[in-house]
């Protein structure tokens, strides 16, 4: 059934674009900026400059991370991009971040055809060549970036590992391979023999709820220190043994993995709505972070319940964290509020004002945007609007893992309710995915952490940097640039990534299915 949309809705949308400054980015054809990004803003050619350089710094970022005879990008290096240190694995998700990538730096005039030719063909010709699971066409999880060769030890090399073969790593991917081969004509019959033999019905279990979820993934082998459930949901080749985990929420990175496999025509439509856009809000579920609000309706024969969550003034669909990659990073590729008007065309305008008003208005640290990423500390954390994510032990917004906790209306009180936070944690990556719904804030603010942060290397922007002691994770990761590369390519390149992932049989595959919704996001 499709939904009717309200006034309200209606309204609220219009607003809160006319608050952030854009309106739901247009999609189809080759689109100027200004076109793309509706509102009155058009990039200066200062703006062009500058984000023309801080693409080349993160693109020389990404041949500083790439083995010279593999193709395969480490997953990070430190501060130096002229005598790198590489991290000695890789995923399948930074291999595809690195041809797409390699794409919007042709596109940029950065690289000359030649050589992203050169690139791209060079890396496929590796994948084609490593040890993966066949009956799946799927890979591992992790690689060493110089061999080429599976990994069983963990990457921090410090215990045994059975090889893991994950959904969303190659959902991401796979994604590459589409982009690739359109964008890469001369590449295409080999992207296309990489992608015609990934099957994503291998992970999708129409037994988990109705509808049906997509499983975390499997092992080849059993491990020895996991249970596991033996099967086999494609009905290809033998038994594998999956970990006991689906993903179940939609706002989250996973939901690629179903773009997909409805892209490719492998797994049903019913999964989309068998996501929860929030938990249930009843007292069983006081455990996390608020209590949603919301109403039920039906799509392909499946009760929704569209809940959402409040945080200052706005209503929205939360992700599992309130970070900024888990909502953007799949519209890079889906774009997913041109054609989802009334769900996803409210909700990502919506994130990126939420995170906007966080970091200069709630925690008044100056600065936004936040996303897991490297720690200024040391390791990886991840880091969110806590109010905007349903995790109640929370993503922090600062070094302090300051929580947020409203309560559960009728349920529960909140522990902390109106927190006061401590060092924030920018991180780049989330403003440049916020730029197509704020190109001007996200310029504004990214340049403030270049130029006021320091933040900033031979290789673009670091990972991270805490705002008040000015602590700054000295290291590129690979996945961090890509979505650099990615959102630059869609905002300053004519929508490129999103043109060329989606086809005239991919639209064709989701735009219908994610179009129906309506979330009950807006201003209150």
């Amino acid at each position: 059934m499709t939904a009717i949309i309200s006034r309200r809705t209606v309204l609220a949308a219009s607003t809160a674009a006319t608050l952030i400054g854009t309106a739901t980015p247009a999609f189809g054809g080759t689109p100027s900026p200004a076109d793309l990004l509706k509102g009155g803003w058009k990039p200066s050619r200062e703006d062009k400059a500058t984000v023309g350089r801080w693409a080349r710094d993160t693109w020389r970022s990404l041949v500083a991370m790439t083995d010279e005879h593999t193709g395969l990008p480490a997953d990070n290096i430190g501060e130096s991009v002229t005598n790198p240190v590489r991290s000695k694995y890789t995923s399948p998700t930074n291999i595809g971040g690195y041809l797409w990538s390699t794409v919007v730096a042709k596109h940029l005039g950065i690289i000359s055809p030649q050589e992203s030719l050169r690139r791209i063909t060079q890396t496929l010709t590796t994948m084609k060549n490593v040890v993966h699971h066949e009956p799946s066409g799927m890979y591992f999880n992790w690689y060493d970036e110089a061999t080429g060769e599976v990994l069983t030890t963990d990457p921090d090399g410090t215990k045994p590992i059975t090889p893991f073969v994950s959904s969303v790593d190659n959902g991401w991917f796979a994604c590459a391979l589409m982009v690739v081969r359109n964008a890469e004509p001369r590449a295409r019959a080999l992207a296309d023999s990489l992608l015609n033999k990934m099957n994503f019905a291998f992970y999708y279990n129409p037994a988990a709820r109705p509808g049906g979820l997509m499983r975390g993934g499997f092992f080849e082998t059993p491990p020895p220190d996991e249970e596991t459930d033996k099967g086999n949901h494609a009905g290809v080749g033998p038994d594998v043994y999956y970990r006991k985990f689906h993903y179940d929420t939609c706002n989250t990175e996973a939901r690629i993995a179903g773009y997909v496999g409805f892209a490719l025509n492998q797994v049903p439509h019913t999964q989309y709505f068998a996501t929860y856009r929030t938990f249930p809000d009843s007292c069983d579920w006081s455990w996390v972070e608020q209590k949603p609000k919301g109403v039920h309706r039906t799509y392909l024969g499946l009760d929704v319940f569209e809940g959402t969550y409040e945080y200052r003034g706005m209503r929205l669909v939360p992700s599992w964290g309130g970070d900024m990659f888990e909502s953007l990073m799949p519209d890079l590729f889906v774009p997913e509020s041109a054609w989802a008007p009334r769900s996803w065309g409210i909700n990502h305008p919506l994130t990126v004002r939420a995170h906007i008003e966080h970091g200069l208005d709630d925690a008044k640290y100056g600065y936004w945007g936040f996303s897991p990423a490297s720690n200024p500390k040391g390791g990886y954390s991840v880091y969110g609007v806590d109010a905007i994510g349903m995790d109640p032990g929370g993503y922090p917004s600062d070094l302090e893992a300051t929580n947020y906790d409203a309560g559960f209306e009728g349920c529960r009180e909140g522990v902390n309710p109106n927190p006061t936070y401590g060092d924030g944690v920018v991180t780049p990556h989330a403003a440049f995915l916020a730029m197509a719904y704020a190109p001007r804030q996200a310029i504004d603010n990214l340049s403030k952490i270049e130029k006021t942060l320091h933040a900033y290397g031979g290789g673009g922007f670091f990972d991270s940097v805490a705002v008040k002691s000015g602590l700054i994770a000295r290291r590129y990761l690979s996945l961090d640039q890509a979505m650099v590369m990615g959102a630059i390519g869609n905002v300053f390149g004519q929508n490129l990534i999103r043109r060329s992932f989606a086809s005239r049989t991919v639209e064709s595959r989701i735009r219908p299915l994610i179009g129906m919704e309506q979330f009950e996001s807006g201003l209150e």
